[in-house]
Formats: structure tokens, sequence, C-alpha cells
């Protein structure tokens, strides 16, 4: 499987998603998810084009402490300063989600939506002070090969959804599902009510 994606049970209606790139917005699991890499996962699209997609999941820290893997980029960190698992690919890379300061533009910093984007971690983070308000370190990433994520979607695995501009850096990532899910409209709100067993009614 070259995205590290799975194979979903469908649920509820299927997803409208608009033709296009996804790019910048959010993809929220649909319960329940076979893959417990992404299963209750809310997941920032960075790529969406027709060779395929990559995104990191925001609401997973990993157990390393963000002294162990980037230390220099503490005083920039957002809270909580922890290192977070973005995805099944590749988990040996380190990302960086960083917000630009209005009218600025950081050396290093690739946009991804408005003042939201990567930038590299090579860059001194002294130097960026004046130009990013946060960073959000991230070890490995989501993919999907070309047309996999469409083939998910069409099978109800994701919701598709607009950000809030707190979400990339949201302080309780725990809560992070439930919250994206109850701020929707319809049948997606009653998601978030979905218990964590199944079998659980």
């Amino acid at each position: 499987d070259p995205g590290g994606a799975s194979r979903h049970r469908a649920y509820d209606r299927p997803v409208d998603h608009p033709a296009g790139s996804l790019r910048g917005r959010l993809l929220v699991a649909t319960p329940p998810l076979v893959d417990p890499n992404f299963d209750r996962t809310v997941v920032l699209l960075l790529e969406h084009h027709d060779d395929g997609a990559l995104g990191v999941v925001l609401n997973r820290p990993a157990p390393q402490s963000l002294d162990d893997v980037t230390p220099e980029w503490r005083p920039l960190a957002a809270t909580p300063a922890a290192v977070f698992t973005g995805g099944p690919v590749a988990g040996e890379a380190i990302l960086g989600l960083a917000r630009r300061r209005n009218g600025t533009e950081p050396d290093g910093f690739v946009a991804v939506l408005g003042d939201l984007g990567t930038v590299d971690l090579t860059t001194d983070p002294f130097d960026l002070a004046g130009s990013i308000e946060r960073v959000r370190v991230f070890a490995g990433y989501s993919g999907w090969a070309a047309g996999q994520l469409e083939a998910e979607l069409d099978r109800d695995a994701w919701f598709v959804v607009d950000r809030h501009e707190d979400d990339a850096f949201c302080e309780r990532p725990e809560t992070l599902w439930r919250d994206v899910l109850r701020r929707q409209r319809g049948p997606m709100a009653m998601s978030a009510h979905h218990p964590e067993d199944p079998d659980v009614n």
C-alpha cells in the first residue's frame, strides 16, 4: 500500500467532495476505521494533485519529546510542545508546519493556504523569530498514490471539511476529532458521539 492508507468500512452517506485540489482542507476519519493509523484522526492536506496527496495527522502526539528531536525549535513551538505523528509513511522524516506573520516571507517557508505552510527545519529558528508565529513538528506523514484518496472518499472513509485557523496548532489534540465534527451540520455532527467501541450502544 504505497500511501499507508487503510481499507475502511462505509459509513453514513457518501462524502460530497469538489472536483480539483483539496489542498489546505481537513480529512476527518469516519467512524469506525479498520486501520488504527487513521482511526479518529484529523488530517490536514498539504498537497493534492493528479499524482496523489500528502498530509499530516493533527491529533496524534508522539511519545518522543520535541527536545529529543528538534530542541532548537522549542521557543517557537505551539502548545503542547511535542513531536506529532504525521502518519505511517517515512516515520524518520521530520516535517515542520508553521504560521507566518502577516506580510512576511520567511526563508524556507512554503505556503499551503494563506499564512499556513511548511517550514524548512534546517533553517536557523533564530533567523525566523520575527516572521514565524508558531511551529509544530511532525514525524512521518500520510500519503496517497494517484487516485487512492479519491477511492477512499468514494468509500465514505473521510469527511472533507474546511479548517479553522487554530486546528493545525490545537492545544488539546485529544479532543480535535470530536471538536471538528461537532461544528459541522446534520449527520456529520452526530458522528462525534460515535462510541470508541463500536459494540457499545
